[in-house]
């Protein structure tokens, strides 16, 4: 079940972007109001959860620093994950909104 709402969350999202992409009215929106917009979109926002929304350029790229584990310590499915390099957001936001990569 979580696996279909991340499913179609991830769909939701990329028909944000490609919105975004091709319409700068709407882009300007989301960069200003992404909890609505996503909303709007039909993805589930968690009342009281602040997003921001950032672009990444040729010249720039944003990192997440995710919040540390609950008890400061990686479970092993998590340590193999980031031992392996696999691309993961572990962090509590991306997984209420079903965002997180598996």
């Amino acid at each position: 079940m979580a696996s279909d709402k991340q499913s179609a969350s991830e769909k939701q999202w990329a028909q944000v972007v490609a919105k975004a992409w091709s319409d700068a009215a709407f882009k300007k929106r989301l960069l200003t109001q992404p909890a609505a917009v996503l909303k709007e979109a039909g993805v589930d926002v968690p009342e009281g959860l602040q997003l921001k929304v950032v672009e990444n350029t040729e010249r720039l790229a944003h990192l997440i620093l995710p919040p540390a584990p609950a008890g400061a310590e990686l479970s092993e499915e998590a340590l193999a994950r980031v031992a392996g390099g696999i691309d993961t957001c572990l962090c509590a936001p991306c997984r209420q909104i079903g965002l997180e990569k598996k």
